[in-house]
């Protein structure tokens, strides 16, 4: 197992110890400082196994299904957790329709032998979400940081729902025509 792969699992492993000490009283007032901790070294899995795949053709079959499936477990896990006063469940749930709708149609696109890139619009999403996740949970009591919270809250639903639209425009062959096989 190349070192990419070896991120990624590193990353799905993580998630379980991630929810619990966003929801379990284990700590005290360290649990946010320790998922927080937990979370943000699970993004930088995401960004780094990216790189070193691309970087030293080191791309496999493993890595294109897992590495995704890895991204969507954590952030969904994190955004169900953060559910309550500062997110609500309407934004969660538009999140994570997002990510299904997406993944529905990698499957068809693929099924037809047709594979999609992501595009810059889902990379500023994904940034956007860590960044308004970390964000939340460490939650600090000032006016302008809850202000910065809110405008992370909408910038990152914002960037869900355009690339979402981006994403079915630029892909609509996919589904219209069922996309052309590719030999």
């Amino acid at each position: 197992m190349n070192l990419p792969n070896k991120l990624t699992l590193l990353r799905a492993f993580l998630i379980p110890f991630f929810v619990l000490f966003m929801l379990a009283e284990i700590t005290g007032d360290y649990d946010k400082y320790i998922a927080v901790s937990i979370f943000i070294i699970a993004s930088l899995t995401d960004m780094l196994d990216g790189k070193i795949a691309r970087k030293y053709n080191l791309i496999t079959n493993f890595g294109k299904f897992m590495d995704p499936l890895a991204d969507k477990l954590l952030v969904c896990s994190a955004l169900i957790c953060l559910i309550g006063d500062k997110l609500k469940a309407w934004i969660v749930i538009i999140i994570i329709s997002r990510e299904f709708i997406i993944s529905g149609f990698r499957l068809i696109a693929s099924d037809n032998g047709v594979v999609i890139a992501a595009s810059w619009w889902g990379k500023y999403k994904t940034v956007s979400q860590m960044i308004m996740i970390i964000l939340l949970i460490i939650d600090l009591q000032y006016t302008w940081y809850q202000t910065l919270e809110y405008v992370f809250i909408y910038v990152a639903l914002a960037l869900t729902v355009i690339s979402l639209i981006d994403y079915l425009v630029r892909n609509r062959s996919v589904l219209v025509e069922g996309g052309t096989k590719k030999n």
